[in-house]
């Protein structure tokens, strides 16, 4: 693999704070600079169901969980289905008892609810615009989305220099196509978390488009390889 040290991170805060960590324990020199800022949809969990209405939560982030908050005491028994570890780890921090992860995508969390949910309405607390179709994808279960918080575009722009940027959404990835120069993706890597996050990048030219084994932030690090030597 190329040696990277400068990583531009691209994901929201709070998240791009963890990520720079753990960038920085690994000897890279992390460039944090959000193309997506997240902020709660006011009067949002005010078109939220009763809790006896619903059988089963499914939750696509951290972030959904931290906006579904204020509600969680009222839904803290319900059994929580989870796309990934860091959102089953979010869920019990916030005091769900029950939590299942899916460990990968919305595919992967729409087989583990198809396999093990008990039957009956599912909620589907998120962002305003979702990377997937969770209700498309569970033709056969009544799945109500409700949208808790928005990703707004930063409009950042890159900095300078960099080696590598890590994508962690396809939403992100949108951002970066719609603002980055493409003389600024030349000789750079990409670091996607899908192959979603990965297709809007096809018409610049960076040096590499490297998508994650799984999609996960551990994957992502893996595939950015060893840092390059200090300068």
């Amino acid at each position: 693999m190329t040696p990277i040290r400068r990583v531009w991170v691209t994901r929201a805060e709070p998240g791009a704070a963890r990520t720079a960590d753990r960038l920085t324990a690994l000897d890279f020199t992390p460039l944090v600079a959000p193309l997506l800022t997240l902020a709660p949809l006011p009067g949002a969990l005010d078109a939220a169901p009763s809790p006896d209405a619903v059988a089963v939560l499914a939750l696509t982030s951290p972030n959904g969980v931290e906006a579904f908050a204020p509600l969680i005491p009222r839904f803290r028994d319900h059994p929580v289905f989870a796309v990934g570890d860091a959102t089953a780890e979010a869920a019990r921090a916030a005091g769900f008892a029950d939590v299942r992860s899916a460990s990968g995508d919305i595919h992967a969390l729409a087989r583990l609810i198809a396999a093990e949910a008990p039957p009956g309405p599912l909620l589907a607390p998120g962002a305003r615009e979702p990377a997937g179709d969770l209700p498309a994808l569970l033709p056969d279960r009544p799945v109500q989305r409700l949208p808790v918080y928005a990703a707004v575009e930063t409009h950042a722009p890159a900095p300078e220099p960099f080696d590598a940027i890590m994508l962690h959404s396809p939403r992100a990835a949108r951002a970066l196509a719609a603002d980055l120069p493409r003389a600024a993706s030349s000789g750079r890597i990409a670091i996607c978390i899908s192959e979603a996050a990965a297709t809007p990048l096809h018409s610049f030219d960076f040096a590499e488009i490297r998508i994650a084994a799984a999609p996960d932030e551990p994957a992502m690090l893996s595939a950015l390889g060893k840092p390059a030597a200090p300068v």
